[in-house]
């Protein structure tokens, strides 16, 4: 059985820029190995417009940052994990987690396997959505 994938963007904020959250069979990923106050990545560096994101899963293995603590990733760390693509399976692994978030930082996530055209889809969707931009 496959996990699932789906993105969401938060609206940007009067601190923060739109940030994007990934949750995966129905759990907030960046929360649960993060914490409360975690923040994601910011959706305009994830998702630029006119150029593929950096969502996208292919042969070669690439690490992504998902998310940081409340304090910044340069303090204590980021929530990294590794993208690539087998044949029809797109797998996540190989997690790093802030170290300093709580006294007991949390286990890292496990790896998750998605089905490559689930993936594929909520990441083309996540892409084409860009009524999180704000227009002067």
């Amino acid at each position: 059985m496959f996990d699932r994938l789906e993105i969401r963007v938060s609206r940007p904020g009067p601190r923060f820029a739109a940030q994007l959250r990934f949750w995966v069979n129905g759990e907030d990923v960046v929360e649960a190995t993060v914490r409360e106050g975690g923040r994601g990545p910011y959706a305009a560096d994830v998702l630029p417009v006119g150029q593929p994101g950096l969502l996208r899963a292919t042969s070669e293995a690439c690490r992504l940052e998902l998310g940081e603590p409340e304090c910044t990733g340069s303090c204590c760390g980021f929530l990294t994990v590794v993208v690539q693509r087998s044949g029809d399976i797109v797998q996540w692994s190989n997690w790093e987690v802030p170290w300093k978030v709580t006294h007991t930082p949390a286990p890292p996530p496990p790896e998750f396997h998605f089905d490559a055209s689930q993936y594929d889809a909520e990441v083309a969707r996540a892409e084409a959505d860009q009524s999180w931009r704000v227009h002067p």
